[in-house]
């Protein structure tokens, strides 16, 4: 109870997270995912500070703490349900073990009591999980959006949109919002320092942080998680410099596998262990991620990876494309077009590009980079990053 009124009591220089409007907070049992150093625990304190701040009846715990080597989840819920707790929030589940067992009889003998947790986005909270799957809600705390940004660093309060409403509406939204702010202006410092809040305490060693919790997510999230054997975790790390060296391309399986010495089905595995701990992404035909068929493209899952892991392919192409894909892909269905760079939720195909890049056919759109206002289907790119 000590660190938890120490937390709440000295606050730091936070960004308020649009996740905290979208969760339905009233679920017995939620989990937040999120990639190292995100803000999973920052979004946590922010939660009790808004709803629960003079509630002596949530509490929130680091299970990092060693205090739970000696001491058991049910346990220490037990304790605090009998004296009148409402709200147990824990941070980093994944660092305890058995945690799912102990939370299905947390929920199943702790009927008002509402269990809040926070993990790797790794960890299976609901796929194949025979305690959790029918009971957890589980939602993902992606890195900052160009909008969370621009708020911060200009103290705005833009409001998100919707994707159909932006599509409709682009000209009239890029007006107001250029009324107040010069988007272009923080657009490139956004794409290589903007997606994690790392900025927030030591802007010059961003990168160096960042490759910091890439090697943390290789060396336990993927491995440790996936039961991964730690000899194997050179190869885990030579496929995602591969990755980041030619990234969006088609990759050629067979030749990856040489390159990496493993055969091509484990190589089918680290690429969706990788997509798994928010380190790439995939684009497939048909929008599934069937083990047995590689992928269509792999991009780096934002563009701020691009630049710390292999800067040397970093071009317009490449940045516009993996932003795009980043922002829109968090909530919405994207899969590869025949006719554009991306379909959209199976509606929408969006071809990217700079200033002059324009829509190629009827009923397709164009994402343009340089441009503040965009006229018909051609819309900004970076007003991409106002759906989240």
């Amino acid at each position: 109870m000590q660190i938890h009124q120490t937390l709440i009591e000295h606050p730091r220089k936070t960004i308020r997270r649009e996740l905290i409007n979208e969760i339905d907070w009233s679920h017995r049992m939620i989990c937040i995912k999120g990639f190292r150093g995100v803000g999973k625990t920052t979004f946590l304190l922010n939660f009790v500070k808004e709803r629960h701040e003079e509630d002596r009846g949530c509490l929130y715990v680091n299970l990092n703490n060693f205090y739970f080597t000696r001491r058991k989840i049910y346990n220490f819920a037990d304790e605090f349900y009998k004296k009148g707790g409402k709200v147990l929030i824990l941070d980093q589940i994944h660092k305890y073990p058995e945690w799912a067992e102990e939370l299905r009889a947390c929920y199943d003998n702790f009927p008002e009591l509402k269990i809040i947790f926070s993990s790797s986005p790794v960890l299976r909270v609901i796929e194949g999980n025979e305690y959790l799957k029918d009971i957890a809600k589980v939602y993902h705390l992606e890195g900052l959006s160009f909008r969370e940004y621009l708020n911060y660093h200009g103290n705005f309060d833009f409001k998100c949109y919707k994707l159909a409403d932006l599509i409709k509406n682009h000209k009239k939204i890029a007006q107001e919002i250029t009324k107040q702010v010069k988007p272009l202006a923080y657009f490139e410092e956004y794409l290589q320092t903007g997606f994690y809040p790392y900025f927030l305490k030591n802007k010059p060693y961003y990168n160096e942080t960042l490759l910091k919790h890439v090697n943390l997510a290789l060396e336990l999230d993927v491995t440790y998680l996936n039961q991964i054997e730690l000899k194997y975790l050179p190869k885990l790390r030579k496929l995602l410099m591969i990755i980041a060296s030619e990234a969006p391309f088609s990759p050629n399986v067979s030749k990856i596998s040489n390159a990496v010495e493993t055969s091509r089905a484990t190589v089918m595995n680290y690429l969706r262990y990788l997509k798994n701990a928010r380190l790439v992404n995939m684009l497939f035909s048909n929008g599934t991620e069937d083990q047995l068929k590689k992928p269509d493209l792999v991009y780096a899952h934002n563009t701020n990876i691009m630049f710390a892991v292999e800067p040397g392919n970093v071009n317009n192409r490449n940045l516009r494309t993996t932003f795009f894909y980043n922002q829109v892909g968090y909530q919405h269905d994207i899969k590869s077009s025949d006719v554009a760079d991306f379909k959209i939720d199976n509606e929408y195909h969006f071809i990217i590009g700079g200033k002059y890049t324009e829509p190629e056919q009827e009923g397709t759109y164009a994402a343009s980079d340089m441009i503040e206002e965009g006229t018909g289907n051609k819309i900004p790119l970076w007003l991409f990053g106002f759906l989240y």
